[in-house]
């Protein structure tokens, strides 16, 4: 990858971490991981984005949107937050 496309992708994680800690409204202390992942399931979708929560003193929740991360908005995380 250049430069720029490496700049890219860091502002897109950087976009879903920030729609993430507004969507749990998150205090500073919590850390998010995000991660596109190949999903082979046949009821998963091809691309998945996962957002890994970790808020200290609890455990670390994975949150699975069926999108490609460019796709990704905030209600989608709510949706993935829904019981």
């Amino acid at each position: 990858l250049s430069g720029n496309e490496v700049a890219k992708l860091h502002a897109l994680f950087d976009r879903v971490k920030e729609l993430a800690r507004s969507a749990l409204q998150a205090s500073p202390d919590t850390a998010f991981a995000v991660n596109e992942i190949a999903c082979n399931d046949p009821g998963c979708p091809r691309i998945e984005t996962v957002i890994l929560v970790m808020e200290p003193g609890q455990k670390t929740r994975a949150l699975k949107i069926p999108k490609v991360l460019d796709e990704v908005m905030e209600q989608d995380i709510l949706k993935a937050l829904a019981p």
